[in-house]
């Protein structure tokens, strides 16, 4: 009988995790598959380790890790994924923004072939504005990325065994689970869900966090921001020359009725600056290669787990 993983992420979810294990249970038990449900704990502080160590304790089909700090949204839920036993895995949200009625959809498009199905979102119970430009985020990665994007897609869908080894042998230290699925998954097919809001608690999304996906993506997927930074540069620099040309024209011309002033040294310094700018942007081109090739840090260190067999990945 072939095994499904769901590995469900947690940051400070204690009025949801009991719920959403609930959930999936009851899901699962009408499904002719066997199952386990793994938590990974980002280090939450608010008593959701205690409900997961009580679950695990009443039924061993549902596993846990415990990070010890936080490690961040993207790093977390990947490692957990790598730690999967299933014949596939689906990725799910605690606080039900991911619906669990979505996971027998998953389910037969794996059956029929798909190595990896992916939610999308068309329509969100948040903030309308954060949604607008979340919209406006996808489209902007989408147009200047070499590869190809998937809008509202959040990692909310199914992995085949076989997409869960090439993550394993990516040893990316900082992973874009959403860039790397349009970049190297298999056969995909895209399911369309709307997404409730936030069941119980509040978001532990905001600017920083938001900010920290969007560089994520611009850096890891686009030179956009570098190259920006170096035309403006050469653009600045220009500009600058040129007015410097025509200015020390203008003073062998009028010597004696064009006063020099403070013009000559703002030139400078705004030459000098664009010089410099341009000469960052080549550097970030060169950090940004040495960058992705040559980090190699875990994803994140465990301080414990609970119904793992010895032989589980590490």
């Amino acid at each position: 009988m072939k095994k499904i993983s769901i590995v469900i992420p947690t940051y400070n979810e204690v009025e949801n995790v009991r719920a959403i294990a609930d959930a999936v249970t009851a899901e699962m038990s009408v499904l002719a598959y066997k199952y386990e449900i793994l938590f990974i704990d980002n280090c939450s502080s608010d008593g959701t380790r205690g409900i997961i160590e009580s679950m695990c304790t009443e039924n061993a089909d549902i596993k846990a890790i415990f990070n010890v700090k936080n490690f961040g949204q993207f790093n977390s839920p990947v490692y957990g994924m790598l730690q999967s036993e299933g014949d596939c895995t689906i990725l799910l949200a605690a606080d039900f923004q991911d619906p669990v009625d979505m996971i027998p959809k998953f389910i037969a498009a794996w059956e029929e072939g798909y190595t990896i199905v992916c939610g999308i979102k068309t329509s969100s119970g948040e903030n309308p504005i954060i949604y607008n430009l979340r919209s406006v985020y996808y489209k902007l990665i989408k147009r200047f990325s070499s590869t190809e994007q998937i809008e509202h897609f959040t990692g909310f869908g199914l992995y085949d065994k076989s997409f869960i080894e090439t993550l394993r042998n990516l040893h990316d230290p900082a992973p874009f689970l959403r860039g790397i699925v349009a970049e190297l998954g298999g056969k995909r097919k895209d399911i369309e869900y709307k997404q409730p809001q936030r069941r119980f608690g509040k978001t532990h999304n905001n600017f920083y966090s938001l900010y920290d996906a969007a560089m994520l993506a611009f850096t890891s997927y686009t030179k956009i921001g570098l190259r920006i930074a170096t035309f403006i540069g050469f653009i600045i620099a220009a500009i600058a020359a040129g007015v410097g040309i025509a200015y020390l024209i203008m003073k062998l011309v009028y010597w004696d009725r064009f006063a020099a002033g403070t013009m000559p040294l703002l030139i400078g310094m705004y030459f000098l600056g664009a010089v410099q700018l341009v000469f960052i942007g080549f550097l970030g081109e060169y950090i940004l290669n040495i960058n992705t090739r040559l980090m190699n840090r875990p994803l994140v260190i465990e301080e414990k787990r609970l119904n793992f067999k010895e032989s589980s990945h590490e």
